[in-house]
């Protein structure tokens, strides 16, 4: 059978068994929820309660003109299906068009309902109050998304993995997802790149491994550092076997005064990609920290031995090792002056009488 990608003669396309009865519902242009677009980090993949009903699909609104009759498009416009033109007013009550990238596509907002964690899902689930339709009953959607990535995520609504083109990056495709609350996953997602597909992959679960190195090992040593009135915190990264055994009479010289450790290989590990910490640092900016820095850098852990110098003055030799370290700060006036002004009032000697 043709593949009607190949064939289409229009920019109208049709998802569904061309013996269904087809009807034309048409497709809006919303901002979902606010003028920003939503860019979540995961997508909930267990189902919400009935979120989608027939009800709510029977109350969309119906293609109709202004006369009140059922409105077609030009004479000349067809509806493509495996190249073969098809006269367009035949639609059932149960399709829409949505309009992506001033491309057309007809579909049955049962596949949307069907998925009521994702952003379409939600759209054709609520009884569409929140969906304008443009003047033709069109809903466009998907603002941003090129035609080529949107055909392919709809491989997702249909029970089928979504293969990424080979004109479309592996990034694209993920931001796409994001945006339509698709999950990308190594179950939903088949790339021929496989590099960019696990590059993908590793920097959401990036993402979420140090979210939870945040909450767990470094949230604790930043309150601890709040509560002693300081507004930044430089945490060192040792391993789970690293021992740290100071001399109290001849303590090292550290750069940073407040410095804290936390014990974690995981965390090491984790630290040892440059990509991961991009990611980290991304995390925290997200979270309202700033002034942070991650690297690696020298911190003792036992004393060595101690030299003379002339004068009986002790030099201390340390053993350091390389470990990763963050550093972020709270501050909130740091772009104000620290100057402290004193102002002198000086009285004014009094005129001899």
């Amino acid at each position: 059978m043709a593949n009607p990608y190949d064939h289409s003669s229009s920019d109208t396309e049709d998802y569904h068994d061309p013996d269904d009865h087809r009807r034309r519902v048409f497709k809006n242009r919303m901002s979902y929820g606010s003028s920003s677009k939503p860019k979540p980090c995961l997508v909930q993949k267990g189902s919400s309660p009935n979120v989608g009903s027939s009800k709510s699909l029977n109350n969309m609104p119906r293609n109709r003109s202004r006369s009140g009759q059922p409105s077609c498009p030009a004479k000349n416009q067809m509806i493509a299906q495996g190249g073969a033109n098809v006269q367009p007013c035949n639609a059932s009550d149960e399709r829409l068009t949505l309009v992506v990238d001033n491309t057309r596509f007809i579909l049955d907002p049962a596949i949307f309902t069907a998925h009521p964690n994702t952003m379409l899902g939600r759209m054709f689930s609520t009884g569409m109050e929140f969906m304008h339709p443009n003047d033709r009953g069109e809903y466009e959607v998907a603002e941003g998304i090129s035609a080529t990535v949107f055909r392919a995520i709809l491989d997702y609504y249909k029970g089928k993995m979504i293969k990424c083109p080979p004109t479309v990056t592996v990034q694209e495709l993920r931001e796409a997802c994001d945006y339509l609350l698709v999950p990308f996953d190594a179950n939903t997602v088949k790339c021929q790149n496989l590099r960019g597909l696990l590059h993908e992959l590793s920097n959401e679960g990036a993402k979420c491994q140090f979210e939870v190195f945040l909450e767990e090992l470094i949230l604790p040593l930043m309150v601890n550092s709040a509560e002693r009135g300081d507004r930044e915190c430089h945490v060192v990264v040792l391993l789970d076997d690293d021992s740290v055994d100071w001399d109290e009479e001849y303590p090292p010289q550290m750069g940073e005064e407040y410095s804290q450790t936390v014990n974690s290989t995981a965390m090491y590990r984790f630290f040892k990609y440059i990509e991961n910490r991009d990611v980290a640092k991304q995390v925290m900016k997200d979270r309202g920290l700033k002034k942070i820095r991650l690297g690696i850098e020298g911190y003792p852990t036992h004393k060595e031995k101690i030299k003379k110098r002339p004068g009986g003055r002790a030099e201390v030799i340390y053993n350091y090792v390389q470990r990763p370290f963050i550093h972020m700060s709270w501050e909130k006036e740091e772009a104000k002056s620290r100057h402290v002004d004193f102002q002198v009032h000086l009285q004014q000697p009094r005129p001899l009488l």
